[in-house]
């Protein structure tokens, strides 16, 4: 009888702790839990964000971003784009930029330490740049992100590498030489003139062991570091057809995200880039902000778009990126007194809106591009807009801008080259923008009757197409049932 109940205790104790070992296995395994591979369905209603993890945060390090990264579902994030995190070359670092530029080895001795270089100036597409942190560190910020259900894309830079890159050395031979077999920077194809990214070493695609290697390099980071996807830097520079081997070739490892620096729709066909950038719409609303075009040149963007793009191609839709702040100035030296209502139209727009880091908060500065720099950090008026504006985005079909975009129809008013007004719509649900884009009030006529809640106010609208509606100098709504 004893040794029946020792049996039994012994089998109850076993089989408790497998119980309780299996229990746990579960519970990690939920903490860990991967997040579903990218598909189309994301780009429908997504925000993208970009984050300089050097200028982030007053350290500068991807652990200071990790923490922020469940901060960004209020903003309806679901895709983070991180700037190159890659090693940067000491030869030839840059210490300013433009036509004056000086490498860092120019500078006093006593200040070059504070000149960090371009990110894009790559001396290893395989490590991460210590100033940011570890691989671990980056592992950790990738995970947090898959964790709050978003995916991260790598900033690659396809074109060009550092002067410290080891296939200077080694790989003479993947390099554009001039007529005395040097290795050159970039050269702008348009001009025939150096871009004067004098601090990097132009690539040459015609040699096939660079794809290898350049592809090899790529599924490095998907293979082994579960990144979702790349934004490649100036995919245009570099040859069509090695997009054509070589996204295949990601593709089959993973289902990515791949989003180009470039607007040529050739990039955008059969399966190859997933985005590319709408260069035109962005330079559109500044000169429509500093009144040097209206509403009208608005209406013919869009009629040349529809032509010159296929139905499922999607464009990025932005007020601001890394070089815009950088070197063009700041939002609002651009778009003055209309950066919220063109804010508003990146989002309700066909395409995908992005956040670049700063944004949210209310950047007013022009980031420094080849030293330390950092964002603000207080949360105010611009995060409650792209708060607001990101729900929308993510929530209603009506705005949709992925392969199955809503439709975009044009409302015409009785003052259509100063007011913007259009109706966007899918499954029954519709979503209608109306804005005086231009500096002076105006009185106008709209022909729409109906009650509608306006996002920003949160206020209800009385519309009647006989009735005035007086709107001021770049008011703005965005209209739902």
């Amino acid at each position: 009888m004893k040794k029946i109940l020792l049996s039994a205790l012994i089998f109850a104790t076993l089989f408790s702790c497998k119980k309780e070992t299996s229990e746990s296995e579960t519970s990690t395994k939920e903490v860990k839990s991967e997040i579903a591979q990218f598909s189309p369905e994301v780009e429908e209603n997504a925000v993208i964000y970009e984050v300089n993890i050097r200028q982030y945060s007053p350290e500068g390090t991807f652990n200071e971003f990790t923490k922020d990264i469940p901060k960004l579902k209020e903003l309806g994030v679901k895709i983070i784009w991180v700037m190159p995190i890659f090693p940067i070359s000491e030869t030839k670092r840059k210490a300013t930029g433009g036509d004056d530029s000086k490498f860092a080895s120019e500078m006093p001795k006593e200040e070059q330490h504070k000149y960090l270089g371009s990110y894009y100036a790559i001396s290893d597409f395989k490590a991460v740049n210590p100033e940011f942190g570890t691989i671990e560190d980056f592992r950790k910020m990738v995970q947090t992100a898959h964790d709050n259900g978003m995916y991260v894309i790598l900033d690659w830079v396809p074109n060009h590498t550092g002067w410290d890159h080891v296939w200077i050395k080694q790989h003479p031979e993947f390099y554009t030489k001039n007529a005395k077999g040097e290795i050159i920077d970039p050269i702008n194809p348009e001009n025939g003139k150096s871009w004067g990214w004098t601090d990097v070493a132009d690539l040459n695609y015609d040699n096939q062991e660079l794809r290898k290697e350049m592809t090899n390099d790529m599924l490095h980071w998907i293979k082994n570091e579960n990144i979702d996807g790349f934004r490649c830097d100036v995919a245009s520079n570099v040859p069509l057809d090695f997009w054509q081997q070589t996204i295949p070739k990601l593709r089959k490892e993973k289902n990515i995200f791949m989003l180009a620096e470039a607007w040529e729709p050739e990039l955008l066909k059969n399966n190859l880039f997933d985005m590319g950038y709408n260069w035109t719409s962005h330079h559109l609303m500044k000169d429509i902000a500093q009144g040097k075009k209206s509403v009208k040149d608005w209406d013919n963007f869009i009629a040349e778009d529809e032509k010159k793009y296929e139905a499922n191609d999607i464009l990025m839709s932005f007020v601001e990126n890394h070089d815009e702040n950088s070197w063009s100035g700041t939002i609002q030296s651009r778009l003055g007194k209309a950066e919220e209502a063109m804010t508003a139209l990146t989002y309700v727009a066909p395409g995908m809106p992005l956040i670049y880091n700063g944004n949210e908060y209310g950047l007013n500065h022009s980031l420094k591009f080849f030293e330390k720099d950092s964002i603000p950090k207080t949360k105010g008026k611009e995060w409650e807009l792209r708060a607001k504006l990101g729900s929308l985005k993510n929530n209603n079909v009506a705005i949709n801008g992925g392969k199955n975009k809503a439709s975009y129809t044009r409302i015409k008013s009785s003052k259509d080259e100063q007011v913007l007004v259009f109706e966007r719509a899918k499954d029954g649900k519709k979503v209608i923008y109306m804005a005086n884009l231009s500096a002076k009030p105006v009185e106008v006529n709209v022909p729409i009757s109906g009650s509608y809640k306006d996002l920003i106010s949160g206020k209800t609208i009385q519309l009647n197409e006989k009735q005035v509606q007086a709107l001021k100098p770049w008011e703005y709504y965005i209209l739902t049932e």
